[in-house]
């Protein structure tokens, strides 16, 4: 573990998602939520929601709001665009390639040629300033491995892994480099938009629902938290601590980027999502490619299962929620009693957690429905996406099961579609057919990764106690 404070000028602010009590003494929020209680001069260095370290007191609060994800950075120095290296997996995509050079001006770039057909040639005439090296792989040994190559090649403190499918944006490195003034920050990874949002129905959905973009808000990067990883499509790192962990697991042909995030969250680095950065990149948009490959980033899960025993799961839900649900859907007089039973217990415990902030009770109360709700839908998303066989099977079985099942898929697929309605202007009907399709694909990924890995772990539901 590192030591290494937050430098003076560096400053915290409170996300907006955060609430206060108690004069500001007690924050909830973060994800995974928490209640955090500060000392009374800690709250008052806060203020108005934002701190600013200026000595080692104000650092180790900094600290502590960082880690316990109620508070964001907000970094002031930035270190050298001199001190980065672009690193290019590529193999037989010499357009894309040429693409990017043209996006990238004034930048060290190691293009590791992995297997290509014909070897990468860069011509002196590419209309780029960057300066460029190419490594040649012979063989094709997979992008982890490209990966590590160009990292053992550079000499700069920080890498910037970029595929050969994405264009940056303009500022995306400057506004991710700051994060790295904390010294204990390893990598920052930028929000991924689509490169062609409007050419089809299929590009307008994935505009809005790719599996690249993992939204607007920013976030640390926790295994267990609202983002879990990011995908190495285009990733900002420190150098040294890559190296120290070994670089990308090259046995792994997909999931390669979640297993390195939570390897380096393991070593207690920190790790960032910054979607003030946008990298655009170039979505599969016909149907057969984009469905083939939601189908492959499912087959990730089950390698991911055997290097992180307990931390691949479809469905996270608290035992309480689980047990209350259960008894719900019964329908019977006995069933009802125990599910108002269990949620009764369950407030009785978040109403000893809540004890002295104002009126304990109704805060509890929120707190249970919010997890209550959310807890619900991702069973319906569960049933839909990572369970559809055993939905599909239950449905042949029972009237019941078929009515509910239809019923919350549809209603998974509107609520989403109203979500994100802002975003890809696609109807209604065919967002939630798009989004059903999306869903059967990654799951029969994931059903057939288990198979080939003879293993269940990446299929097991998770009931956490609290």
């Amino acid at each position: 573990m590192r030591h290494d404070r937050l430098p003076d000028g560096f400053g915290v602010r409170i996300d907006p998602r955060v609430r206060a009590y108690s004069g500001g003494r007690i924050l909830i929020g973060g994800s995974p939520a928490r209640l955090l209680r500060l000392a009374p001069e800690a709250a008052e260095m806060i203020g108005d929601g934002y701190l600013e370290v200026t000595g080692p007191k104000s650092a180790v609060v900094a600290r502590r709001l960082l880690d316990s994800g109620v508070a964001n950075p907000r970094p002031q120095l930035l270190p050298s665009l001199d001190d980065v290296t672009v690193i290019v997996p590529l193999h037989n995509n010499t357009d894309g390639l040429a693409r990017l050079l043209a996006a990238l001006r004034g930048h060290n770039v190691i293009v590791v040629d992995d297997g290509s057909d014909q070897p990468v040639q860069i011509p002196r005439n590419r209309g780029t300033r960057c300066r460029v090296t190419v490594l040649r792989h012979d063989r094709r040994q997979g992008p982890a491995a490209a990966r590590n190559a160009g990292l053992r090649a550079a000499t700069t403190d920080f890498v910037a892994f970029l595929d050969s499918d994405v264009v940056p944006r303009s500022g995306w490195l400057e506004v991710m480099l700051g994060h790295f003034s904390d010294p204990e920050v390893a990598l920052v990874a930028p929000r991924i938009v689509t490169l062609d949002p409007e050419s089809n129905a299929l590009a307008r959905y994935e505009h809005t629902r790719s599996s690249l973009d993992l939204g607007r808000r920013e976030s640390a990067v926790q295994s267990r938290g609202l983002v879990s990883y990011v995908p190495s499509a285009a990733l900002l790192v420190r150098r040294r601590a890559l190296l120290a962990e070994g670089g990308f697991d090259e046995s792994m042909q997909v999931a390669e980027d979640v297993d390195l995030c939570w390897r380096l969250e393991q070593a207690r680095w920190r790790l960032r999502y910054e979607p003030a950065a946008h990298v655009a990149h170039d979505n599969r948009i016909s149907f057969r490619a984009w469905f083939g490959r939601k189908l492959f980033y499912g087959t990730g899960a089950a390698p991911l299962g055997e290097r992180h025993p307990g931390m691949v799961t479809p469905l996270s839900m608290p035992l309480w929620t689980a047990v209350a649900t259960i008894l719900f859907a019964t329908l019977t007089k006995w069933g009802l009693l125990g599910g108002l039973v269990t949620m009764v217990t369950a407030l009785a415990r978040l109403h000893r957690v809540f004890t002295g902030l104002d009126n304990p009770t109704r805060i509890a109360a929120i707190y249970l429905a919010r997890g209550y709700f959310a807890g619900i839908w991702r069973l319906a998303s569960a049933m839909c996406r990572h369970y559809w066989p055993i939905t599909m099977v239950a449905m042949m079985l029972s009237r019941r099961v078929r009515r509910i099942a239809v019923t919350m898929a549809v209603a998974d697929g509107f609520a989403d579609w109203f979500t994100h309605r802002d975003a890809g202007g696609l109807d209604p009907f065919r967002y939630v057919a798009y989004k059903r399709m999306d869903d059967i694909a990654y799951g029969t990924g994931l059903w057939l990764g288990a198979f080939r890995a003879r293993s269940l772990e990446s299929l097991k539901p998770s009931t956490p106690r609290s």
